[in-house]
């Protein structure tokens, strides 16, 4: 099969199209024949040698695919043959077929398009264990999110406007601001131009987010605090903007915050079957009506990966990138 699996890390140009066998698949895995496949922001930290695939996982990227299942194992005990499909991964999306636990895998309704498909299980899995399952946010709670014209930003405003939340997003230009705003958040911060501490404290009338979504990490830690409410929940995501914070721990005593966080590419796939069967229950039905649907940016052919890595780190995109197969 045709796939990328890079020698070494690098620039985007190590994303060349090579040849690698078909996965064998294990008794209680489909096949799935990859119509398209999502780029994340893991996909490029892993291409630069800095995000290692867990234990037993491909070292081709992609964390995501849409296809047709054309196998399934033993164990599969029911009938998935010839089914579109799309599916979170450990690893393995950038490639004609890839092999993934059946429990993992999620019917495409006909109010999606394989490629709509491919971009949407990363970020639907993501946004929904951490804003709702870790952070605990239920309708009529405000929630801030950075990264608002992101993958992760966008899934955000549109679960947020399905499960009765006020989402607050900051981007980095007044245009993304707008873009945000027109996709359906409550309020958008230029943080650029603005102080989003302050921008936070005006919008809640100085009481305060119930939930802090965050990829950025490093010196947000304590800004997050501050826009936080008391008994507020601060989820963490990513380190982009660094690894480690000082925190006013006093202060997260007397206001009663919670700091959680998590990763969801390295948790067995128990746990991912688990969310996906909560998904299929509880926000299937929404993607079937066509109510949800991820925002998507640009699509590139397999050989073009490099430009599609080059769009993302450029931080130009709004939604989701994703890789055709075609």
């Amino acid at each position: 099969m045709r796939a990328i699996d890079p020698d070494g890390p690098g620039g985007p140009e190590v994303l060349r199209v090579v040849e690698r066998p078909v996965p064998t698949l294990r008794p209680d895995e489909v096949l799935i024949r990859v119509a398209a496949a999502g780029v994340n922001r893991p996909d490029v930290l892993q291409r630069k040698g800095g995000y290692a695939p867990p234990p037993g996982a491909p070292s081709i990227p992609g964390l995501e695919v849409s296809g047709i299942v054309v196998a399934q194992g033993a164990d599969v005990d029911f009938e998935m043959m010839g089914q579109p499909v799309c599916a979170l991964l450990a690893g393995g999306g950038y490639a004609e077929y890839v092999a993934v636990a059946a429990g993992q895998v999620l019917p495409v309704p006909h109010a999606l398009s394989m490629i709509e498909a491919a971009a949407l299980p990363e970020t639907l899995f993501t946004v929904w264990t951490n804003l709702f399952e870790r952070g605990y946010a239920t309708e009529g709670d405000t929630v801030l999110v950075h990264g608002g014209t992101s993958g992760i930003g966008t899934m955000a405003i549109s679960l947020g406007a399905i499960f009765g939340l006020s989402v607050i997003i900051t981007a980095g230009s007044d245009d993304k601001c707008a873009s945000a705003l027109k996709l359906g958040a409550a309020h958008a911060i230029n943080y650029k131009t603005e102080d989003f501490v302050e921008r936070v404290a005006k919008i809640t009338d100085g009481q305060g987010c119930a939930v802090v979504l965050d990829m950025v990490g490093g010196d947000y830690l304590p800004r997050n605090l501050q826009c936080l409410a008391e008994d507020g929940r601060h989820v963490s995501i990513a380190v982009q903007g660094g690894a480690t914070a000082t925190i006013p721990i006093f202060d997260i005593m007397r206001r009663r915050l919670t700091l959680t966080g998590s990763t969801l590419r390295p948790r067995d796939s128990a746990f991912k079957s688990l969310v996906a069967d909560e998904l299929h229950r509880t926000v299937w039905p929404h993607v079937e009506a066509g109510r949800l649907k991820p925002i998507l940016d640009r699509s590139f052919p397999l050989a073009e990966a490099p430009a599609a890595h080059a769009r993302m780190e450029a931080g130009d995109h709004i939604g989701k990138i994703v890789l055709t197969m075609d």
